[in-house]
């Protein structure tokens, strides 16, 4: 017993001594371990991320990598930032012609489609590559024959000198959101809503969406458009599947189209970069949770590979990727404005129509019945006479009045001097187109001041007796041409006084005020 007591505590010093002669391991940097950036996770090497950079590795590294394998690492810097990509010298993979069969495979961006910067294989490590933006993609790829060590490779960040002007940029302010349930809206408008940046700032935002366990996403976009269409280092919309890590990219928008997304896990993140100059970037995306087929419980079958929550069915937004879930929902839908109408305010309206019906019937009776009763009035007044004189040719009457020259009979030659003077003027003003009127319509040259004088004239005159023995040479003959508008369209023209046939004075000077007066009367 007492042997074995000593045996022990020989054995204890023993282990004493060993420990504390033994260096201690100097504590190790801080960084992350993870296979973020690495598809597929935890077979394709090493991989080191730092906030100033980091390293990834082939798989088993320096050691030969195994064949058939298939790595893809993706690198993503902040904003405004570039990518610097060194391979360390240790460095071989399978040679071959245009490197057809062991090769690493460098682009542009963060896609598989990116522009590629170059493919490289064999014993020399490749030169210096930087990227154009914020994202490398790399492509390792082995097949089965001939293995090596693989490669080594070594990132950091640098400044972006497309913004080398802008000095160095502020940081960003802190901008995330948490969403959830069968449906929502994801819009950038939320960023000046709840204060997360102001709109002097550049923002980098993620909208977290979280689906129930073993249900999907589809997001489709309501509204799209980038303030500086095709420039993705200033604007962009991204989606990811799963995570907002880099190898979890789905889609990046930064042109002038975004299209739907169908993601395939239960988280979904949207995010939307906008610098300075393009805060005035908007994007506006429907998210919709579903199950794959057979749909269980209430869900509403999409014909397309989803099953929606019930409540989603006939709520006014297509919510399938085929508007299945708002055909057919006259019974369901929400009621419009003539459906929700009820009896007093239908009432109402009947009434307001009818009596703007009767106003209306009423307008267009007196519109009717007002020319009709305008026209019986002024029929009373009608005298067709004024229509006929109107519409009557003129006529002219040509007077004839011979009277002889006799010694006795020379104070009226003056007389019918004048009287000839006048009707030659009434004929002569007529064919020089004078347009003299009277309220009657008649026309004349003879006015009624003139006739009357030439009648006090002859009236005071004595009258003489005229011998019936003249000579016929002294005859003279007074025409009078008289241009009137007749009643009965015809008047007729006295053309047979002859003064020979009737040498009295008087009979010549009744025939004489008779034509004056009718001339008068015709200028009345």
């Amino acid at each position: 017993m007492v042997r074995c007591i000593g045996i022990f505590f020989v054995v204890v010093s023993a282990v004493k001594l060993a420990s504390a002669g033994a260096p201690t391991e100097p504590p190790k940097k801080s960084i992350v371990n993870n296979n973020s950036g690495v598809t597929p996770s935890g077979q394709c090497g090493a991989w080191v991320k730092e906030p100033d950079g980091g390293f990834f590795t082939s798989p088993n590294y320096p050691e030969k990598y195994p064949a058939e394998r298939e790595c893809i690492y993706i690198i993503e810097a902040a904003p405004r930032q570039c990518i610097d990509l060194f391979f360390d010298e240790k460095y071989s993979i399978e040679p071959s012609w245009e490197c057809k069969f062991d090769h690493i495979e460098v682009r542009d961006g963060p896609f598989s489609f990116s522009p590629i910067i170059g493919r490289y294989c064999g014993q020399e490590n490749p030169a210096y590559v930087r990227s154009s933006g914020r994202y490398l993609w790399i492509k390792f790829v082995a097949d089965s024959e001939l293995e090596a060590i693989g490669f080594s490779a070594r990132y950091n960040f640098t400044q972006d000198p497309y913004f080398k002007d802008g000095g160095v940029p502020p940081p960003l302010p802190f901008c995330e959101f948490e969403m959830g349930g069968p449906e929502g809206i994801v819009e950038s408008i939320m960023v000046s809503k709840e204060n997360k940046a102001l709109q002097t700032e550049a923002v980098d935002c993620r909208w977290f969406i979280r689906a129930p366990p073993g249900s999907k996403i589809y997001l489709r976009f309501l509204e799209y458009e980038m303030q500086n269409s095709n420039e993705c280092k200033r604007n962009f919309v991204a989606v990811y599947d799963g995570s907002s890590s880099v190898e979890h990219l789905k889609n990046k928008f930064c042109s002038t189209v975004a299209n739907d997304v169908m993601l395939a896990t239960s988280v979904g993140v949207v995010r939307m970069w906008a610098d300075e100059g393009s805060r005035r970037s908007k994007f506006r995306i429907l998210f919709t949770t579903f199950q794959e087929p057979p749909c269980e419980g209430d869900t509403f079958f999409c014909h397309s590979n989803m099953c929606i929550n019930h409540t989603l069915v006939c709520n006014g937004i297509q919510n399938c990727v085929y508007p299945w879930d708002e055909n057919g929902c006259k019974e369901k839908r929400k009621p419009t404005i003539l459906e929700s109408l009820d009896n007093t305010n239908v009432t109402i309206i009947g009434v307001t129509c009818g009596v703007v019906l009767i106003l209306l019937i009423v307008s267009v009776i007196i519109q009717i019945k007002q020319p009709r009763k305008k026209y019986i009035i002024r029929r009373g007044d009608f005298d067709p006479t004024l229509l006929h004189e109107a519409l009557e040719p003129p006529h002219y009457e040509l007077c004839t009045l011979r009277r002889a020259v006799s010694a006795e009979a020379c104070d009226m030659q003056d007389d019918f001097h004048k009287l000839r003077r006048s009707s030659s003027k009434c004929i002569h003003g007529h064919h020089c187109g004078s347009q003299v009127s009277s309220t009657r319509g008649s026309r004349s040259d003879l006015s009624l001041r003139d006739a009357a004088a030439i009648l006090s004239e002859m009236q005071s005159a004595p009258q003489t007796p005229v011998s019936h023995h003249t000579t016929p040479i002294g005859r003279r003959n007074i025409l009078v041409m008289k241009h009137s508008y007749s009643q009965d369209a015809a008047e007729e023209c006295d053309m047979d006084d002859d003064l020979d046939d009737d040498p009295v004075m008087n009979h010549g000077r009744v025939r004489m005020e008779r034509t004056v007066h009718r001339s008068v009367s015709n200028d009345f």
